[in-house]
């Protein structure tokens, strides 16, 4: 699946009248198990595009802290609203602090909105309802990235490493999302 379908296929999701997770599983549900298993070999590129150590710090302040299942979770959230805000974090981390729902979860203390688990769980969640095994997708998904040449195949450049548990340093690297959860009262 090239970058353009799978951005169209959000959009489409966010459009919906259910929650996106729920609409995109339909949409690729309708287009069939091979379909489901290029959508994830997309997400997981674009997830890993953004599998970068600023992008972390973000994480780490907006959640908090932020273990590997959150970051995950982080990164499936940064995805979900579409390609404009996913480039704008690619490109500068701090620009979160204009997202409406980093503002929320800011305000509220509530990252629901920003850490979203179900998303990044739509191609297994997919897959099992044309197989009913969910235990065979990571395999069947392999298989169909080893057929087409997807290997990511080895370490991929996460910029560079800093110690973003060092609040001063997030603060530093991350100015205005730090000054907004610092308003907020939350570091």
């Amino acid at each position: 699946m090239d970058t353009e379908t799978f951005w169209r296929l959000v959009d489409a999701a966010r459009a919906a009248d259910k929650p996106p997770h729920a609409a995109l599983s339909d949409l690729l549900a309708a287009q069939g198990e091979e379909h489901v298993l290029a959508f994830e070999a997309c997400m997981d590129r674009l997830d890993t595009a953004i599998d970068r150590w600023g992008v972390w710090a973000a994480g780490c302040l907006v959640g908090g802290g932020c273990s590997d299942g959150s970051f995950m979770d982080f990164k499936a959230g940064l995805i979900g609203p579409g390609r404009a805000w996913y480039e704008r974090v690619v490109r500068c981390p701090d620009d979160l602090a204009e997202h409406p729902g980093i503002r929320r979860a800011a305000a509220t203390g509530d990252q629901e909105a920003v850490f979203r688990e179900e998303l990044g769980s739509v191609g297994p969640d997919c897959y099992r309802r044309f197989t009913g095994d969910e235990d065979d997708f990571s395999p069947a998904s392999d298989r169909h990235r080893t057929a087409r040449g997807l290997d990511g195949g080895g370490e991929h450049d996460m910029g560079e490493d800093f110690g973003f548990d060092d609040p001063d340093e997030r603060h530093r690297r991350l100015p205005r999302l730090a000054a907004l959860y610092r308003a907020e009262g939350q570091q």
